[in-house]
């Protein structure tokens, strides 16, 4: 547990040193928002394509896997979303509750850690763990939010949808990357180097912008947003592993992977959009803040049992 500790330490760090840097004023909220813009479009892009250029096909696609995490995160997502309406709350906060729980930070946080953590063979996985959390759920909260308003399902949302699946960086770059893969075609030389120069920039960029945007947010509803840490850090994971263990078989390192993945805590786009619709962003924001603190303890107990069942 120590040395798995020790080893996620420096991720956190880089993630206090942005938190700090932004509560002190020496990153600003616009230098935040640039700094993450260019990691989100350009760094992490770099580095996502070059992965999956890497891969087949058949390497990243796993049905069972899918259907183990689907059923899972569905699972939470809906207990989450039933507690939320026993509260009464409105339906569209009850989505975005339900988002905090179950939708982790895997874009900037997971695939840089958990690769470094769990080995190169982990990129697969957590690609597909991505690429679940953005089409799936990413689409779910559109429709939920625009169909609650609307007050009926209509062809224009899902129109919404696929729009907004096709302006996201994370889904093109591995999608391109994929279709260089099959065409067996080797990556030239200065292009190699040119992602992994500017993917590199990814991880500390990343990490650095996670904490300098916490800085920004407050731990108001402290209740509520403990709640859903708690359903996001352990209810998630347990779920996962359960489905894994006893409904679905996975690969017994996919498996791992995936419940790590799950641990990870809320991810930042879920403020994005919550502060978008003006729906609930305080309970968001608080959620991220508190999750991603309590993290730096959970992930770490999460990695070292899934080694301790490997092992």
């Amino acid at each position: 547990m120590l040395e798995i500790f020790l080893k996620t330490l420096p991720f956190f760090g880089i993630i206090g040193l942005g938190y700090g840097s932004g509560r002190v004023g020496f990153f600003t909220a616009e230098a935040t928002a640039y700094l993450t813009k260019f990691v989100f479009y350009f760094a992490l892009s770099a580095m996502l394509f070059g992965f999956a250029a890497n891969l087949s096909f058949a390497e990243v696609i796993d049905w069972p896997f899918v259907g183990a995490y689907l059923w899972a995160t569905t699972c939470v997502y809906l207990l989450v979303t039933m507690v939320a309406l026993y509260r009464q709350v409105g339906l569209e906060e009850a989505a975005f509750e339900a988002q905090c729980a179950v939708v982790g930070n895997v874009g900037f946080l997971g695939i840089p850690m958990l690769v470094l953590l769990l080995g190169e063979a982990a990129i697969g996985p957590v690609m597909l763990v991505l690429a679940c959390d953005l089409i799936v759920f990413g689409s779910l909260i559109v429709i939920l939010i625009t169909g609650a308003r609307d007050g009926r399902m209509s062809v224009r949302i899902f129109g919404t949808v696929g729009l907004g699946l096709l302006k996201n960086p994370m889904i093109v770059s591995i999608v391109l990357g994929l279709i260089w893969s099959a065409t067996d075609l080797p990556i030239p030389g200065p292009m190699a180097d040119f992602l992994t120069i500017l993917g590199a920039a990814a991880t500390p960029g990343a990490l650095f912008a996670i904490g300098a945007s916490l800085a920004g947010k407050s731990a108001e509803r402290v209740f509520v947003a403990g709640w859903l840490s708690f359903c996001k850090l352990v209810l998630h994971p347990l779920a996962v592993a359960l489905v894994v263990i006893f409904v679905i078989p996975v690969d017994p390192y996919a498996a791992g992977v995936m419940i790590a993945a799950a641990a990870l805590p809320v991810a930042g786009n879920v403020y994005i959009l919550a502060q978008h619709y003006g729906v609930a962003p305080t309970r968001v924001s608080a959620s991220i803040l508190i999750s991603t603190a309590a993290s730096i303890v959970t992930v770490s107990l999460v990695i070292a049992w899934i080694e301790n069942l490997g092992g």
